[in-house]
C-alpha cells in the first residue's frame, strides 16, 4: 500500500483507530506530507537531522537558493560552498558522500519499504531515522515507522500515558500492532505531539 492521497490516508486512518481505538483520540486531518522524491528529498533530511525544524528550514531554503538540491550542483562544490549555506562539517561530509554514490532513484520507487531502507542506510550519513523518513514521505509507503524519533516516542508516552517515553526498541514493538499503516500511526502521533506540546516534530 502507498500512501498518495488525503483519501489513502483517511482510509488508512480509519484502519488504525479500528485496531487500536486510543487513536480516536486525535482530531482533524493528518497531513499527507509528500515530498518529490530523489537527490533533492535525501539532502532534505540529512539538514533536518539533530536541529530544530526551524533551523532546518533556514538552512535547506540557502542551500535551494545555491542550487545544493541538486546531485550534480553538490558534486561539483567545495566544503566552503555547503559550509556557508549552513552545513555542519559532517553534513558536508554527508551531503558529499550521498552525491557520490550516484543511486538509483528510479529503482528505489519500486522498492519494497525495507529494501528501501537497507540500500539507503549504507550511505554514509543516512542512518535508519532518515531512511524511513525517505520512504515515508518521499515514496509514500504505507508500513513504515520511525521508532527512534524522539517526537514519536514522545508523542506515544502521552497518547497512551505511558510512565516514561517507549526506547526506540520499545517503540518498534509497540507499532508492530498497527501494520500495514505504521506510517499513518507516525503521522498520528506526530500531529498528537504538536497538539499537547505545541512543538514540531518531523512533520
Amino acid at each position: 500500500m502507498r500512501i498518495e492521497t488525503e483519501e489513502d490516508l483517511a482510509r488508512g486512518f480509519a484502519q488504525l483507530c479500528e485496531m487500536e481505538p486510543k487513536f480516536t483520540m486525535i482530531s482533524g486531518p493528518l497531513p499527507l506530507r509528500r515530498r518529490p522524491d530523489g537527490f533533492g528529498a535525501l539532502m532534505n533530511a540529512i539538514v533536518g537531522q539533530q536541529v530544530s525544524t526551524a533551523s532546518a528550514a533556514a538552512i535547506w531554503s540557502r542551500l535551494q537558493a545555491a542550487g545544493f538540491d541538486r546531485e550534480e550542483a553538490v558534486f561539483q562544490s567545495t566544503d566552503e560552498d555547503l559550509k556557508r549555506c549552513g552545513l555542519s562539517r559532517p553534513k558536508v561530509r554527508y551531503a558529499r558522500a550521498l552525491a557520490e554514490v550516484r543511486l538509483d532513484y528510479g529503482a528505489l520507487r519500486g522498492a519494497s519499504a525495507s529494501d528501501v531502507v537497507q540500500t539507503l542506510i549504507t550511505v554514509p550519513g543516512i542512518g535508519r531515522w532518515t531512511a524511513e523518513i525517505y520512504a515515508k514521505f518521499a515514496l509514500g509507503h504505507a508500513d513504515v515507522f520511525a521508532a527512534g524519533d524522539l517526537a514519536l516516542q514522545e508523542g506515544a508516552k502521552l497518547l497512551f500515558d505511558l510512565p516514561a517515553r517507549p526506547s526506540e526498541k520499545e517503540m518498534r514493538t509497540m507499532a508492530e500492532a498497527w501494520s500495514p499503516v505504521r506510517a499513518i500511526a507516525a503521522r498520528a502521533l506526530w500531529a498528537y505531539y504538536r497538539e499537547k506540546t505545541k512543538r514540531e516534530g518531523a512533520i
